[in-house]
């Protein structure tokens, strides 16, 4: 039995991630005054994406526990749309975009900093917020995965979810280039219109990978919790 249910830790991390989306909306920056606020940054656009899972995972808890021993087939019906919604939004959104921006943000950050997170920041962005934006986002997800089996979409459905995703928020980012002049990352400013097209490749490529990769991590982890549960019951059997 686990030390604490799954339902609470998802509450918990729910209210952690509003937490830091009301404090982060609280900092009065001049970049959340320009074009496109907040919403032009890939950081902020998961935390909403976190915040939204966590929001209907926590939704299906609930229903799962008002629903219990109801015979109502409509009731059972629309719980299985909110898990199929909460299994898709895991799948396609939550794990591969909050991988990518962890995992990106800190290579980037440890390479240099000025290229994704200027000095200039830590006067607005106290060293908290950051690691909420920047680091709790993959445990998180992880204590997700590792406590509840999602369903996944097919590998084509998936990955061409995933590539809508990335494609849209490329555009976006070249809007508001267009529009202001100025690129929502340092980093591209310092780089060639081919080296861009390149690395907008390979970003889109990074977050189909770790897409694969959520799909490979949740395969295993259930198997093998299956596989120890068959094992136990031919011990017990013995």
């Amino acid at each position: 039995m686990a030390l604490i249910p799954c339902q609470v830790l998802r509450a918990a991390i729910l209210l952690s991630y509003l937490s830091v989306l009301c404090h982060y909306k609280a900092i009065e920056m001049p970049a959340h005054q320009t074009y496109g606020g907040s919403w032009k940054f890939l950081t902020f656009i998961d935390l909403v994406i976190q915040a939204v899972f966590f929001g209907i995972c926590v939704l299906s808890d609930l229903s799962c526990l008002l629903t219990k021993g109801s015979d109502n087939r409509e009731q059972e019906r629309q719980l299985i749309k909110l898990i199929s919604l909460r299994d898709w939004m895991m799948a396609v959104l939550a794990f591969p975009v909050g991988v990518f921006v962890v995992t990106m943000f800190w290579v980037l950050y440890i390479y240099d900093r000025e290229l994704v997170y200027p000095k200039l920041l830590d006067n607005f962005i106290p060293p908290w917020l950051n690691h909420g934006m920047h680091t709790t986002v993959l445990p998180f997800i992880l204590i997700e995965m590792r406590t509840t089996h999602h369903q996944y979409p097919s590998r084509t459905s998936g990955i061409a979810t995933v590539c809508g995703f990335s494609i849209c928020y490329i555009l976006w980012v070249c809007w508001v280039h267009h529009v202001t002049g100025v690129w929502v990352y340092p980093l591209l400013e310092y780089i060639s219109p081919l080296a861009k097209i390149v690395f907008f490749l390979l970003v889109t490529a990074i977050i189909n990978i770790y897409y694969v990769l959520g799909e490979k991590l949740n395969s295993y982890i259930w198997d093998l919790d299956k596989s120890m549960e068959a094992a136990d019951k031919r011990i017990k059997a013995d």
